[in-house]
């Protein structure tokens, strides 16, 4: 059995910048990973994936990602800056380190239980994100004659058979794998919405620099700009996919309601037969190892103000909206983890002063 001081569940963006800061306040603790090494999760992505936000947005506190801050980086990029930003800070991660159950003793420490054995902390910070359990909709009624693959599992073009291939889903991940593989296939595009366009600059600059400019990009989900902008969808970035649709090199069509076989049958009731279907659906929320009362709602959502939960010392970072639209991005997560920091440290200092009169010892005031 092992003891720290705080323990961080998940070594992304979200993970490390809480590391960062913690590091800065010299705060003892350690970060848990799952994936061999820290980057992995950017690693395993799509090979082409490039991200919306530009290098000056897609850095982390202390360290400016290499390379032209205007140029958009590649996943592979991502993972590396990661890798090296943890080396820089000497931010301590165990990687290969799987969580089975997190639990909490009465009057007591947190439990972790892991495949590397049990690790006990007086404060728990989970930034697992949001990207957890891949989503395919329950569709799919009978054989499954077409090769199907969520887009967390996709890879490129060459392992799709056929030439007539199905995306479904319209955000930002479906829209790049629309657009690669519509230069040497027949692509469908399923969408369940209107989908909105933003180009990936204006007027030289990066569209999230006027995102923060107009106060929108950190606004807070409780002040009017953070309200408004909550309630918009999410657009997909740059003109790429606006341009082959319009030139029908990419054929639109509504929600798919059901898969039988090699038959898709949509929205509209139009029917047609695909070789591959790609489900870009998104992600949904696992944390059945949490074993916790009042941290999980039913429908399986994080229960928290700001990423503090109801349990003392329980933490969460790099959700959606935790506080403002930048919270799962790489360039808003710094702003919630300086909140979180003198909670933590407050909380600590509660935690020595309980530990210290138990001994019998003086606290310091």
């Amino acid at each position: 059995m092992v003891n720290y001081e705080v323990v961080i569940i998940g070594g992304g963006q979200a993970g490390i910048t809480m590391g960062y800061y913690l590091k800065m306040k010299k705060i003892p603790f350690v970060i848990l990973e799952k994936n061999e090494r820290v980057g992995d999760s950017w690693r395993k992505r799509y090979h082409s994936l490039i991200l919306f936000t530009p290098r000056s947005y897609s850095s982390l506190p202390g360290l400016q990602m290499k390379g032209p801050v205007n140029e958009f980086p590649t996943k592979d990029d991502m993972a590396d800056y990661l890798e090296s930003y943890v080396k820089q800070f000497d931010i301590p991660v165990m990687c290969n380190t799987v969580i089975n159950q997190l639990s909490k003793q009465q009057n007591g420490p947190f439990v972790l239980e892991t495949n590397k054995g049990e690790i006990r902390a007086y404060q728990v910070i989970i930034a697992t994100g949001a990207f957890q359990k891949p989503f395919i909709p329950n569709i799919i009624e009978k054989n499954q004659d077409t090769f199907q693959v969520h887009s967390s599992e996709y890879s490129s073009p060459f392992e799709l058979p056929g030439k007539d291939i199905l995306v479904v889903g319209g955000g930002n991940s479906g829209a790049q794998i629309a657009v690669e593989l519509a230069k040497d296939r027949n692509v469908t595009l399923a969408i369940s919405h209107k989908v909105k366009f933003l180009p990936l600059t204006i007027a030289w600059k990066s569209i999230f620099h006027w995102l923060e400019a107009f106060g929108l990009l950190f606004a807070g989900i409780d002040s009017r700009k953070g309200k408004w902008f909550k309630k918009q969808s999410d657009p997909i970035f740059g003109k790429e996919l606006k341009a082959l649709i319009k030139n029908r090199k990419i054929r639109v069509n509504p929600r798919v309601i059901e898969v039988d076989g090699q038959e898709v049958i949509f929205e509209d009731n139009s029917k047609r037969k695909f070789d591959s279907i790609i489900w870009s659906t998104g992600f949904v929320p696992s944390y059945d190892w949490v074993n916790i009362r009042d941290v999980i709602s039913p429908e399986g959502k994080p229960i928290h103000t700001r990423g503090v939960t109801k349990v003392k010392g329980l933490y969460f970072i790099g959700l959606p909206w935790q506080y403002q639209r930048g919270s799962a991005l790489v360039c808003g997560v710094r702003l919630d983890a300086e909140y979180l920091v003198p909670i933590i440290i407050q909380m600590l200092i509660s935690i020595l002063r309980l530990v210290n009169s138990s001994q019998g010892n003086a606290c310091p005031s």
